[in-house]
Formats: structure tokens, sequence, C-alpha cells
């Protein structure tokens, strides 16, 4: 992800996001599904304004799908969107309220937020959940850190 380069919480502003969304025709064919693929694609490769897109076409389509709403809170962070991100994770976890990844997700969108409470509360969640998996600590430790040094 891009910073600013005032400031290294600030995502830098994505060079198109003036632009007016894709024409129809230019949209990939095929089902919800491959719609989906398409987006999972642009997310790893580092596009997640056009994934976006994509996913908000998908959810229209499959309203109650938890995985499309990850990948669309996954794109929405890598966007820089962590107020989208934060509401698209809370979703998945009013529906499953022991997805470990969303209560990460939604732990380190808060924390951008700037809700280091709610942001402790979810990623001790997703810490004690998966305590095999490193970084759910580390996020923690940091989120609990920086919720200290403000008081």
């Amino acid at each position: 992800m891009a910073y600013d380069d005032d400031d290294d919480l600030t995502p830098a502003p994505h060079p198109y996001a003036d632009l007016e969304p894709p024409p129809p025709d230019v949209l990939p064919r095929g089902e919800a599904y491959d719609w989906f693929q398409r987006a999972v694609e642009l997310i790893d490769a580092g596009s997640p304004h056009p994934a976006i897109e994509l996913l908000r076409r998908v959810v229209s389509d499959e309203p109650e799908s938890r995985s499309v709403r990850e990948a669309l809170a996954r794109a929405q962070f890598d966007a820089g969107m962590y107020v989208d991100a934060r509401d698209t994770f809370e979703w998945i976890i009013t529906v499953n309220p022991a997805d470990d990844y969303a209560q990460f997700g939604l732990g380190l969108s808060a924390a951008r937020t700037g809700d280091l409470a709610k942001a402790v509360e979810h990623l001790a969640l997703a810490a004690a959940m998966r305590p095999d998996i490193s970084h759910y600590a580390q996020a923690l430790r940091g989120a609990r850190a920086t919720l200290a040094a403000q008081k």
C-alpha cells in the first residue's frame, strides 16, 4: 500500500480515483463467480479500486456471501477506505462471530479509524481464536501499546 510522504499513516490517493467506473462493456464476462475471481486477482495484484467495483456488483447478486464480503473488506482496507472496511467486516461478524479473519480485519480497520478500544477488543478475539497466527498477536500488542500511550 502506498502512503503520502507527509504522513506515513495516510494512504496516498489512488491516481485514478476521480475517474468514472468503466462502462459495462469492459466488465468481465460470465457469472458472479467469474467477477469474484477477477476481483481477487486484482486485490492480489495491488489494484483494490477496480476490485471494489467488481465486488460491489457481486454483492448485489450474492448479498449473503461471506467470502464476497471478505474480499470486499480486504479491497476496501487496501484502498484506504477504513470506515467501509470496518462496516463490511462488522457485517461478516454479525453473520459469523467466530470468523477470526473478520475479527482481525475489524480490529485493524478500527485502529485505522482511531477507535483503539474497539481495535483491541477485536484483535484480542482474533488472537484468542487463532493463537497460532503470530501477526494477530503482533497487531494486538501494537494496538494495546498505542492505546496505553494515549492514556
